[in-house]
């Protein structure tokens, strides 16, 4: 005799017990980004339209104590957000942190010429932007002008060093992973600390040992187990930065107090997506008969080859023109690949087809929706609030606990057409696989090493290398959801369209403008 309450199936419990789950998540997500401010005092202010944020302990003493200044330079296609704990670390220890969006970067709509190149023009921005931040805070009437500290990481790290080497007057400079210390002089900028992540490149290491060696009251620090990015999120970056920085002691740093929360909040969104998704389609899939499908290997092998494709074609196309540095190659290769993908369903795929199967299962990797007498309005409608939820899941966590993910400027343009080239992308890998769920996914992965080879062997910009990684979460994550999508009977084009908003927004509103 089943003890089961009439009704409930046990993919409704599991919908629910998810409900639960996610909202748990968003409750204690919400709660630690609420907290994370405590104790602190933030200020927005523009200046010579540079974007600036101030960030110092919530105290009495303000205007009549000078402190320790410290401005905060973030790196290529970063932001003053994503700096943000280290500016909250140092406000905590008696600092007064002020940190920067660099023209095409964050809330500043300006363009960066040259960006991605390191080139006269690109280092003339940064360095403007730069003295404007410093000015501004020499300015301040809390702040003691004698000591005035630099941070910054990557080409933030190149824009301090190379700044502090023509201004003396700075008290102390930290550069974490810095790309080239060549072109400084031997004994200038004084008083450098040098900080690299373990995982990173070797190239890093390298260059913070080799500029250490070139002059005195320079420190190198390497901090194990960590790499490009997570060496901003270290406890021993943090300790090492208050220390050079100097101030009045304070509380222990905590640099993954806007990061967790922020997961929390990514983690809510992403399984909310599941019982939202079974709501909104509300449709029960059907048997149909089956469309023949080319055998797993064949349409690797036809990935494999479009993708190779895709990275020979993306440099000459006009894409590359697009004001968004590394953003209008990958919207290329993402735009030939997905049309290409598509064509090869149709040839030379067709070549390799088997013949349908009595009793296969249907082509998508599940049943096929049934409209059951519905309107044919519902799955458009569905579609349409599950993207703009995945537009607020991918934006709201990002930009609170990480980084900049906001339109400004160009990007209010950009994004549709970067959008359009994941949608194009998605909609051939769909094509091409029938939508069998971890086929689809792979042909996803074999964008990874295509994009990451054409950019060591010159084919790519650079860069491409660090966007990859941002590259296979966010693919990762677009498969996960259209394996719910194809589960909850929805339409066979609804992947391609939710998931285009949810690869291209962080693209577009990260990669600088140029």
């Amino acid at each position: 005799m089943s003890l089961r309450p009439p009704g409930v199936t046990p993919a409704g419990r599991g919908r629910a017990a998810l409900t639960v789950l996610a909202v748990l998540a968003l409750v204690l997500g919400g709660y630690g980004l609420l907290r994370a401010d405590a104790g602190l005092a933030t200020r927005q202010v523009t200046a010579d339209g540079v974007p600036l944020t101030v960030v110092r302990a919530d105290d009495d003493g303000a205007g009549t104590v000078r402190r320790p200044g410290v401005v905060i330079a973030h790196g290529f296609a970063g932001s003053a957000r994503l700096m943000r704990p280290l500016a909250d670390t140092v406000a905590r220890r008696g600092a007064v942190a002020l940190l920067l969006d660099f023209a095409g970067h964050g809330g500043n709509p300006a363009g960066l010429p040259g960006a991605g190149r390191d080139d006269t023009a690109s280092r003339g921005t940064l360095e403007h932007d730069l003295a404007v931040a410093v000015a501004y805070l020499r300015g301040r009437p809390d702040v003691d002008p004698t000591r005035i500290v630099l941070v910054g990481h990557s080409m933030g790290a190149g824009a301090v060093t190379r700044y502090a080497a023509g201004h003396p007057d700075v008290a102390g400079t930290v550069a974490i992973s810095l790309p080239d210390g060549g072109d400084l002089p031997d004994t200038r900028p004084r008083r450098l600390l040098l900080i690299v992540g373990g995982l990173e490149f070797p190239a890093f290491r390298a260059t913070a040992e080799a500029t250490a060696r070139r002059g005195s009251g320079r420190r190198v620090v390497v901090v194990p187990g960590v790499e490009h990015i997570s060496v901003l999120f270290a406890g021993r970056t943090h300790r090492e930065v208050a220390a050079w920085v100097g101030g009045a002691g304070g509380a222990a740093p905590r640099p993954a107090a806007r990061l967790v929360p922020a997961g929390l909040l990514l983690l809510g969104l992403g399984l909310g997506f599941v019982p939202l998704a079974a709501l909104l389609t509300g449709r029960r899939g059907r048997p149909v008969a089956p469309v023949p499908v080319a055998p797993a290997p064949a349409v690797l092998a036809v990935a494999t080859a479009v993708t190779g494709v895709g990275v020979l074609l993306a440099p000459v196309l006009p894409t590359t023109r697009l004001p968004l540095a590394v953003g209008g190659y990958l919207t290329g290769f993402l735009l030939v690949t997905g049309v290409l993908l598509a064509a090869a369903r149709y040839w030379p795929l067709r070549l390799f087809t088997a013949g349908p199967t009595p009793g296969a299962p249907a082509a998508a990797g599940g049943p096929v929706p049934a409209t059951g007498g519905r309107t044919p309005l519902r799955p458009v409608v569905a579609a349409l609030l599950l993207t703009g939820y995945a537009v607020a899941a991918v934006a709201v966590p990002i930009h609170l606990g990480l980084t900049w993910a906001l339109p400004v400027g160009a990007r209010w343009w950009l994004l549709p057409v970067v959008t359009v080239g994941c949608l194009v992308f998605l909609a051939g890998a769909e094509l091409l696989t029938q939508g069998r769920s971890w086929r689809y996914a792979a042909v996803g992965a074999l964008a990874v090493p295509a994009l990451g080879g054409a950019a060591v062997v010159g084919l790519a910009p650079g860069f491409v290398l660090l966007v990859v990684p941002l590259f296979v979460v966010l693919l990762g994550w677009q498969a996960a959801w259209a394996a719910v999508l194809r589960r909850a009977g929805a339409p066979r084009w609804a992947p391609a369209v939710v998931g285009a908003v949810l690869v291209a927004w962080p693209l577009a509103t990260a990669l600088p403008l140029s």
